[in-house]
């Protein structure tokens, strides 16, 4: 449990809650009622993102026996429920949450801090953490690699 809130508290956390919160106070944020739409859109969002992180962070608990932190990672390769249909789902998740804020709140700067996140992403999934996948679970992760894609879902499941 301690590994998980640690896990929490720095990972998400800071990217969720801390940094659109100091972006919000370096530029002057103010907030204006924009209608229901964008309310409905961002709650949509929201929910969708706090779902699957919550599914995911299980996952990663439950059958990887870890955390997706880089200090305390799984035992086991996670490759059920959404890593079926993709192998980053915990990003989608955060990248929805950062979607719903931005929207919620009106923010163009969360909003870039989102794409911002995103590209970090891009650039450090297959420099760092990718072979450190192949090195942990060798032609199991592999396989999975060759078969599910990085970033947009496959339409079916994948199956061993």
């Amino acid at each position: 449990m301690k590994q998980w809130l640690k896990a929490i508290i720095i990972l998400p956390f800071n990217v969720l809650f801390v940094i659109p919160c100091i972006i919000l106070y370096f530029s002057s944020y103010k907030y204006l009622y924009r209608g229901i739409t964008p309310l409905i859109i961002g709650i949509v969002f929201l929910i969708f993102g706090l779902t699957f992180a919550i599914w995911t962070m299980r996952l990663f608990n439950n059958v990887g026996k870890g955390t997706a932190a880089p200090w305390a990672p799984p035992k086991n390769l996670v490759v059920e429920g959404p890593y079926r249909y993709v192998r980053n789902p915990m990003i989608t998740s955060v990248l929805s949450i950062l979607l719903a804020e931005s929207i919620l709140l009106h923010s163009y700067p969360i909003l870039y801090w989102m794409f911002i996140f995103f590209v970090m992403n891009i650039i450090y999934f297959p420099l760092f953490e990718e072979p450190q996948l192949i090195e942990r679970f060798g032609d199991e992760y592999i396989e999975y690699k060759r078969n599910v894609p990085r970033w947009i879902p496959r339409l079916t499941a994948w199956k061993k």
